[in-house]
């Protein structure tokens, strides 16, 4: 997918910068042409000749390119590429590339490239989730630069969280994924359920649960990289999406979500169920701030409409539904009756038993079940089990 793709390669000062070796070293395998371009910063990390050897080009670090008083042309560079690839991407050069300064070869040429930019952030757990840094990523995500989320493991300082750099096969991955006709997924519209719902008791109150949404985003975000025509309907989440192939539809009640899925599923090749969908809802909800008693409160619930059960009883042969399944005991077996009763082709099971898995993590670790097999993965980030997940859908539809 890579074959005589160029590629601009821009490295930041920041310890992940020993992994630009072998993304450059990757790149070239698959075929591509690579310009390296380092910020000062990023030499004292890793030198040029290291970099020039590997993608047998020059690799640039100032405007001027000796004492002849040549130039490198930042204007030239950003025609030729035709992807800009900025691994490690340090909280530094984020900031600046967020607000448009411009005082390296590096920035200028970001600033200049009309291909798609593509940023890997490398640093550690509280940096990245910052607000400022968070603000200037969502920044650049609204410019339309396509951002390779920092991964979850051990940092430099030693702490474990967000903020590694995505290893160097995963970024080829996403380049690859941009340059395959759009992707997997070109032509096809998915319908993608995500978070909690919200079912009202009084103005004030509700009963809810502690998804985030995490997974669902995830999964639309890397269909939507590949090609494919989302519908994301929402329950309630600190969430946001700027992908332009996304169309966000923000419920907060299982009878909004049900209403939702039913008027779209028609429309659909793919209906993936990640939200996590109250079964029950009050049977009465005060229209008035239910006020405290000396004796206790009584609720009376109902059932809500089964989303899955109802999609399952309309698929149509071409359609493929997928479904999750959080469990805390005989995971396994609740798993396949689960997959049966609602007419899944896939599903996905994980355990609040597992650590990291489950409500709330940045991680998770699951099993994908079909009719006829399991497959059991690691614990990974959720945009790594996205990506899984993804490529077991795309398997059932060729």
């Amino acid at each position: 997918m890579l074959r005589n793709k160029k590629i601009i390669l821009g490295v930041c000062g920041s310890i992940a910068a020993y992994k630009a070796t072998m993304l450059t070293r990757l790149l070239i395998k698959n075929g591509a042409e690579v310009k390296v371009i380092l910020t000062a910063a990023a030499s004292e990390f890793i030198t040029p000749l290291t970099l020039a050897t590997l993608s047998k080009n020059p690799v640039l670090i100032d405007f001027k390119k000796d004492v002849t008083g040549e130039w490198n042309n930042h204007v030239k560079l950003g025609l030729w590429a035709d992807a800009m690839v900025i691994a490690p991407a340090s909280a530094n050069t984020i900031a600046k590339m967020s607000h448009g300064l411009c005082d390296n070869l590096l920035l200028a040429t970001y600033l200049s490239a009309r291909c798609p930019v593509f940023l890997a952030p490398a640093m550690d757990l509280d940096m990245y989730q910052h607000p400022a840094t968070v603000n200037n990523l969502q920044n650049l995500k609204n410019f339309g630069n396509h951002l390779i989320d920092a991964e979850y493991g051990e940092l430099a300082s030693g702490l474990i969280g967000n903020g590694r750099m995505a290893e160097p096969e995963h970024i080829v991955h996403h380049l690859e994924n941009h340059f395959s006709a759009n992707g997997l997924f070109k032509g096809k519209k998915i319908l993608i359920t995500a978070g909690p719902t919200y079912e009202k008791i009084d103005p004030v109150r509700f009963i809810g649960n502690h998804s985030s949404g995490k997974m669902g985003y995830a999964l639309a975000n890397g269909m939507a990289d590949k090609g494919a025509e989302v519908i994301l309907v929402s329950g309630p989440t600190s969430l946001t999406v700027s992908h332009p192939n996304i169309n966000l539809i923000n419920v907060n009640s299982a009878e909004e979500m049900y209403d939702q899925c039913i008027q779209h599923y028609g429309q659909v090749d793919v209906a993936v169920l990640a939200a996590a969908v109250a079964d029950y809802t009050p049977k009465d909800k005060s229209e008035q701030k239910i006020k405290k008693q000396n004796n206790g409160l009584n609720i009376a619930l109902v059932k809500t409409q089964d989303i899955a059960l109802e999609l399952g009883k309309i698929k149509k042969p071409y359609q493929i539904n997928v479904g999750f399944a959080l469990e805390t005991q005989q995971e396994m077996e609740n798993a396949q009756k689960k997959l049966v009763s609602k007419n899944f082709d896939l599903i996905i099971l994980n355990s609040l038993r597992d650590e990291g898995a489950g409500f709330g993590h940045d991680t998770n670790k699951i099993t994908i079940i079909d009719k006829n097999n399991s497959r059991n993965f690691e614990l990974k980030s959720k945009q790594e089990v996205a990506e899984d997940i993804i490529a077991a859908i795309s398997a059932k539809l060729v």
